[in-house]
């Protein structure tokens, strides 16, 4: 299918992996140009003044959706039947940071992560799925400096008063 565009417009587009990139004033110029490269795969529109933005089909992004949630699915049948060493030898090659991780929470990760896979591709908020490993990250983090771990594992003995409540105003 061939899709009229102004040519200035392809002229500034470049591919990358499947995503068209424009400029913001590209955007300004031939929004029909735009548009019509956003009916034949996503664009990412740079900005110079704040983030890029994504350009996506409403049926694609739907799509998108389905297949996090099918996904998410099919990851926690697959767990379900595997043993926790095996869980754990698959994703330390994505997070090789779990091997700071002590055995009980290296399971408890695991129980996180199928858990917000499975809440983000439902939600299709996947900053869910993101901010469980970023925690999990930081656990592992203090695990990996022994003299870390040991010193916030340690009882706390001293009195430091009350603790204002977070959600009060200053």
């Amino acid at each position: 299918m061939s899709v009229a565009v102004n040519p200035e417009c392809v002229q500034n587009c470049r591919m990358s992996t499947d995503v068209q990139e424009v400029q913001w004033s590209d955007l300004a110029r031939d929004p029909k140009g735009v548009a019509a490269l956003a009916d034949n795969g996503d664009v990412r529109v740079t900005r110079r003044d704040g983030g890029n933005l994504l350009l996506i089909r409403e049926d694609r992004a739907a799509a998108a959706g389905a297949a996090g949630v099918t996904l998410a699915r099919a990851l926690r049948t697959l767990i379900v039947h595997m043993q926790t060493d095996e869980i754990a030898d698959g994703l330390v090659g994505e997070f090789p940071w779990l091997r700071y991780l002590p055995k009980g929470d290296l399971v408890q990760f695991i129980k996180d992560f199928v858990r917000g896979a499975l809440a983000a591709a439902e939600l299709e908020q996947w900053e869910v799925l993101d901010r469980i490993v970023r925690e999990w990250k930081a656990t592992a983090a203090i695990h990996a400096d022994p003299t870390l771990a040991r010193e916030l594992s340690r009882p706390i003995t001293e009195d430091y008063g009350p603790v204002p409540s977070p959600m009060e105003e200053d």
